[in-house]
């Protein structure tokens, strides 16, 4: 899909660069300044959300399962200059990077490539310093519960809420990738997975995907029934303060 041409493939345009911080958050979550921060693009390869942070000064990481993905990281920071470090592997097993070596964790959407998103936040939770950003964006799990588009053009939920393993495939294919294996995650993994890890949510959103002149079978009409994906901002609780929670209460008469 990368060396298709994907959209999801895309580099970060000369307009994008010259408000690095303002393209890459519409929602005021990240810091004034990311100058000298060390950012992780985790699941973020392609040469965009690296290029940005990279173009307003902060030391790039960028971990992604995709060798070509990560060729254009590389390529468009070594044409402009930037400098970006790169690494070939999955989400949930971040070996590669030391504990708290973090100040910012940036995911689009990928969480629903594997099958445990525990296994994701545990690592986040690993290489982030306190206080580090978590911001991420995921699929809802209704989104990926819908199989179909009925005569009367209403969308059918077919796969049930508790199935586990690899989603099967499905006539409605409006918000899955051709070829990919996808899992469904509740929200007790979702948002609570990511609590139990020691991120400490701070904001949820749901992008609107909406579009009340779309007709059936396009995004925004699917968009105007169930919200495809959720983004969330998270912040890594302190350690020592995790700690002292954990510790039994001790009381005296």
């Amino acid at each position: 899909m990368a060396a298709g041409g994907s959209r999801f493939a895309r580099v970060a345009t000369d307009e994008e660069c010259q408000q690095p911080l303002a393209t890459l958050d519409g929602r005021g979550w990240l810091p004034a300044s990311v100058h000298g921060l060390d950012v992780l693009c985790l699941a973020a390869g392609g040469g965009w959300q690296s290029i940005l942070y990279a173009q307003a000064g902060a030391r790039v990481t960028v971990v992604d399962i995709s060798t070509e993905m990560l060729r254009q990281d590389v390529a468009e920071a070594e044409r402009r200059g930037l400098s970006v470090r790169v690494y070939e592997g999955s989400m949930h097993d971040l070996r590669m990077l030391a504990d708290e070596s973090f100040d910012i964790v940036h995911q689009p959407v990928s969480t629903c490539y594997v099958p445990d998103i525990n296994a994701v936040y545990h690592e986040i939770a690993r290489v982030l310093r306190d206080g580090g950003l978590y911001i991420s964006q995921h699929k809802q799990p209704t989104c990926l519960q819908i199989v179909e588009r009925d005569a009367a053009n209403r969308y059918v939920i077919g796969v049930k809420y508790y199935h586990h393993g690899p989603l099967p495939p499905v006539g409605d294919t409006s918000y899955r990738e051709p070829g990919a294996v996808e899992f469904l995650h509740r929200w007790e993994d979702l948002v609570g997975g990511m609590c139990r890890a020691g991120l400490l949510l701070e904001d949820l959103r749901e992008p609107c995907r909406a579009d009340e002149s779309a007709r059936p079978g396009e995004f925004g009409h699917r968009g105007q029934f169930v919200p495809p994906y959720v983004r969330m901002k998270a912040r890594r609780v302190s350690r020592q303060s995790a700690e002292t929670r954990k510790a039994p209460l001790l009381w005296t008469p």
